[in-house]
């Protein structure tokens, strides 16, 4: 029989926080943008999101950040 893998690897808003790079009153702007992907699924403790959506909308709406070799 096959094996369920899932819908693949979930985050919630905080690792999106971190990997946003934001803190969470920004986090919760960047929610309401229509470009953010709906959450995968919201459970009593919070919502979670499917993490291939959040790194497609970061490649995508996000700008890159300097890093210390940048500058």
């Amino acid at each position: 029989m096959g094996e369920d893998r899932g819908p693949g690897e979930l985050v919630a808003a905080g690792e999106i926080l971190a990997m946003l790079g934001v803190g969470r009153s920004r986090f919760r702007q960047i929610q309401q943008s229509p470009h953010f992907p709906r959450p995968y699924q919201t459970l009593s403790v919070g919502s979670i999101w499917l993490k291939v959506d959040v790194e497609r909308y970061i490649r995508e709406h996000r700008r890159p950040r300097l890093t210390d070799d940048d500058e």
